[in-house]
């Protein structure tokens, strides 16, 4: 669970970092990705590796904001 304090790090780098943005916009795009794969009732064997690949991918995104969050946390204490 994230906290009150992280959610409002995030809206700032929303608002301040170019590339926070960007990671946080291909999480997104990844995300409706995703849950377009899990959602189709004619999901192929293919599609399911797919999803796969792009949740490890997402993942890897959402370890690099919260890198950029836990930076911002360290030089801000």
């Amino acid at each position: 669970m994230e906290t009150q304090e992280t959610e409002e790090i995030k809206a700032h780098l929303m608002q301040t970092s170019e590339e926070f943005r960007e990671l946080a916009r291909r999480h997104q795009v990844l995300d409706d990705k995703v849950a377009q794969l899990e959602n189709d009732p004619h999901a192929t064997a293919e599609d399911e590796i797919e999803e796969h690949r792009l949740k490890k991918i997402k993942l890897h995104l959402k370890d690099q904001m919260m890198e950029f969050v836990s930076s911002y946390k360290a030089q801000h204490v």
